[in-house]
């Protein structure tokens, strides 16, 4: 088969995240196109606006050389971030609660600022903005997936995969994340990867080893899903496995519906939304 990725399928942790959530989410995140803009859509809440902040800000370090990271505050990096997603284009209610989560993001700067471990250490940005690969050219599937950041081990000359989690809750342990990073990263560049870690930023002052996950197991799991994404969409079978809506679907069914408030256009060309109740202030 020739390889052409405009027609191959693509999938990534969040994609494949929210075809086993719900594959009549899937369809609504990341196939529908609103018919009068073209565009795909997104609802916006609070938590999401949250980490958005803090990962623009984090992220943005590691094209930076290591004695120019903190030349500029990076409370003043978040305070630019968080423009971005103030009022309503963040799904807040009211000031009270866009000020209880702006709040938790400055405690997490704050936090980096004190113990910047990693973040003064040589990284590797990769070329691609968002890093791709074939997981499979018979089958027309590509892997893809934006990774926070890559340390640079200068002992082993390898490389050290780092997730930012801004959320209050630990990645599940059979979390694909990890999985698609360590291919990802093995198939799009040169170094070996030798250590993954969790930084949940709310808590922990240092990055969180967990095991590192054997490349072969990764592909098995990730190709088996992702056949699986491949065949719904060729019979275009997106069902929510409950009659009335699951909770993961219904909140997007409600856009369809016109039950929700947009909000305006995302920087990848998405019509964003809030809940009804989240009209614009």
């Amino acid at each position: 088969m020739v390889k052409d990725k405009y027609s191959a399928v693509w999938v990534s942790h969040s994609s494949i995240s929210d075809y086993l959530s719900c594959p009549r989410a899937y369809y609504l995140k990341n196939i529908y196109r609103d018919p009068k803009t073209n565009h795909k859509i997104v609802l916006m809440s609070p938590p999401l606006a949250l980490g958005q902040a803090v990962h623009e800000v984090v992220e943005s370090l590691s094209s930076l050389p290591v004695e120019e990271r903190f030349a500029i505050p990076l409370k003043v990096r978040y305070e630019t971030a968080w423009k971005k997603i103030a009022g309503s284009m963040g799904g807040f209610e009211n000031d009270e609660q866009e000020d209880r989560f702006k709040k938790r993001g400055t405690g997490m700067i704050e936090r980096i600022v004190k113990h910047p471990g990693p973040l003064m250490r040589k990284a590797i940005k990769l070329r691609q903005e968002l890093p791709y690969y074939w997981l499979s050219e018979e089958d027309n599937i590509i892997l893809c997936g934006k990774i926070d950041w890559l340390e640079y081990l200068e002992d082993s000359d390898s490389v050290h995969i780092i997730d930012f989690k801004t959320g209050k809750f630990d990645e599940d342990g059979s979390s694909l994340q990890l999985p698609i990073y360590v291919l990802l990263v093995d198939h799009t560049q040169s170094r070996k990867v030798t250590k993954v870690s969790y930084w949940y930023l709310d808590r922990d002052d240092e990055p969180i080893a967990m095991t590192r996950p054997k490349e072969e197991d990764a592909y098995t799991r990730i190709m088996e899903l992702a056949r699986k994404i491949q065949l719904a969409r060729k019979l275009e079978h997106f069902k929510c496995p409950k009659s009335d809506g699951c909770r993961v679907c219904t909140p997007y069914e409600r856009i369809l519906k016109g039950d929700a408030t947009f909000v305006g256009v995302g920087g990848y060309s998405q019509d964003i939304y809030v809940p009804e109740k989240s009209a614009v202030r």
